[in-house]
């Protein structure tokens, strides 16, 4: 038996919408899952191309997206992998750019934890799963139903609180070298209903440039720069552009002038600029003013990929910010991108 598991790229926040709203992009993580049941091996075998194939780990019990698959069996009391397994990954996505790479390998873990235990989750529960691995609900959330989505985290009772929040080490325990097969059997269940979203409208002419620099921004050092708490004016900044934008990119004709300000924002990309050198600029001099066919720019998720939203002139634009970021010192690459459908599991 073999299956084709896809799940395309995303980008977080589109300016204001910060932990909020996310895209899914025409880029993707693909899994060729092959099952031979006359096989004898008990662990998947991973073998891996494209994007990060120097980086990503091979073994099963190391590789994110088959540890999330155990973590789904295991809450469904399948205590192990079934036999015969062989994954081949075909990833277009760059690691650590802010376009979900993580996300995606998330959501490829749980579509295959779902399929390989014959579970039948709705995409409801699937997104459960995702939200105890990836806490942030925008990326994987874009990466499971596809489009412009808005998303946010439910206020639960005292114990679903709890049981959503426990540590990412009692989820995903690390194997040790001489761990048996019971090691990690009992991981903590999600609570049902973490995560709510809903699709916006979007305008099928509007195309995304993602200018990618080439070197990575994790996470953890992207979410570190910022500050604790946020003034009243800066909060409302925010608020009052996310509320245009979310139907603003779904009207026709799209109003330039209208997107360009909505895409501003004032919560994470002013206290990123010192981590990706040439940012503010690009930001301030790529304008509908000064290129034809661009609606608004931003940084993409964590950074450091730059996403421009244009209906013309892709190379343009993409050039533009390209020369900027080579001022200082910065390599890119650009490509141009549709947003897309979500994740999909094929014979």
């Amino acid at each position: 038996m073999s299956y084709e598991i896809c799940v395309p790229a995303t980008s977080a926040n589109i300016g204001p919408g910060f932990d909020v709203v996310g895209l899914s992009l025409s880029l993707y993580l693909r899994l060729q899952v092959n099952i031979d049941a006359t096989a004898s091996s008990r662990a998947p075998v991973l073998s891996y191309e494209g994007e990060g194939a120097d980086e990503a780990p091979l073994d099963p019990y190391k590789n994110l997206t088959t540890r999330v698959a155990l973590y789904v069996l295991r809450c469904h009391r399948i205590p192990s992998f079934p036999t015969g397994i062989s994954i081949h990954v075909k990833n277009e996505i760059p690691f650590g750019r802010g376009l979900g790479s993580s996300g995606a390998a998330v959501i490829a873990g749980v579509l295959l934890g779902d399929r390989l235990g014959d579970l039948k989750l709705s995409t409801e529960r699937m997104l459960d799963f995702a939200l105890m691995v990836e806490r942030h609900p925008d990326n994987v959330t874009a990466a499971l139903i596809g489009g412009f989505v808005g998303s946010y985290l439910r206020e639960l009772d005292e114990s679903s609180t709890a049981a959503a929040s426990v540590p990412l080490a009692e989820v995903l325990p690390e194997y040790p070298p001489d761990a048996g097969e019971d090691w990690g059997r009992d991981p903590p269940l999600p609570p049902t209903g973490i995560g709510h979203y809903v699709r916006f409208p979007w305008a099928q002419e509007i195309k995304a440039i993602a200018i990618i620099p080439q070197f990575e921004l994790s996470t953890a050092k992207a979410r570190a720069a910022l500050p604790d708490s946020y003034s009243r004016k800066d909060v409302v900044f925010n608020l009052q552009r996310l509320a245009v934008l979310t139907t603003a990119l779904g009207q026709i004709p799209p109003d330039p002038e209208l997107i360009y300000e909505a895409m501003k924002d004032r919560m994470h990309q002013p206290y990123r600029k010192a981590l990706i050198p040439g940012l503010p600029e690009v930001l301030n001099s790529v304008t509908p003013a000064t290129h034809e066919g661009l609606l608004g720019i931003c940084l993409s998720g964590a950074g450091p990929t730059i996403l421009a939203l244009a209906t013309d002139g892709f190379a343009k634009i993409a050039e533009a910010a390209s020369s900027v970021f080579e001022k200082h010192g910065v390599k890119v690459d650009w490509k141009v991108l549709t947003v897309c459908g979500g994740c999909t599991v094929s014979q």
